[in-house]
């Protein structure tokens, strides 16, 4: 369940990725949606008393994942090799995949390509235990933040490329709300902790003083 959709059936581009029932992270998860009920989004984002950033940050992740997923799930028609040959956020921006691993050379590619390596390397982080633990006693990698810069980072251009390539589609299946929503909620989390640099945010910046300004007045 993602915190934002709560349970509402919609197709996933990925499996979801949940967070087992009875851990701490689950607790923090439900606190955390508890939190964002009261509609107060810079609130909601603030490491809660007492807990551990690594720990914290983890889940959001987790959540952000799933959020994405969702949202790319329900365009996924609209966004072909045909329509998205390359990966893109307007035409100032585009983007090659590498994961330094497999694909050590950036390459080329569509948009849905490129989503769906994107999507299964932080499936493949989320699910490996020795990057993001979620039994009790089993600490995090020491340089657990920089890993998850780098998928935040990531998991930010699919919202790039669908706020530019995709966003009269989200609005004709009545989606933008969600979209809106999520993505507030995901750049004030990554405010609250610095963890994207504002060039990589360059792409959706007018978007973004359009969203925070309204919460500072």
């Amino acid at each position: 369940m993602s915190f934002l959709f709560g349970s509402r059936s919609s197709k996933t581009f990925k499996p979801k990725k949940n967070i087992p029932e009875g851990t701490h992270q689950y607790e923090l998860m439900k606190h955390a949606a508890a939190t964002l009920g009261s509609g107060n989004l810079r609130l909601a984002v603030m490491l809660p008393d007492g807990e551990d950033l690594n720990e914290w940050v983890a889940v959001n992740t987790v959540d952000f994942f799933n959020q994405i997923n969702m949202l790319y799930g329900t365009i996924t028609e609209f966004c072909t090799e045909d329509s998205c040959p390359i990966m893109s956020a307007g035409p100032k921006y585009e983007y090659h995949w590498a994961d330094g691993h497999t694909v050590k050379k950036p390459i080329k590619c569509s948009a849905p390509k490129y989503i769906d390596y994107l999507m299964t390397w932080v499936q493949d982080q989320l699910d490996d235990e020795t990057l993001f633990p979620s039994k009790i006693g089993v600490p995090f990698p020491k340089n657990f933040l920089s890993i998850a810069k780098t998928i935040l980072k990531r998991l930010f251009r699919v919202y790039a490329h669908i706020y530019h390539q995709h966003f009269s589609e989200v609005v004709q299946l009545g989606e933008e709300a969600h979209l809106n929503t999520s993505f507030k909620h995901f750049i004030f989390f990554v405010q609250e902790f610095s963890l994207i640099e504002r060039r990589e945010l360059a792409p959706l910046q007018e978007l973004i003083d359009k969203l925070t300004a309204k919460e500072a007045r």
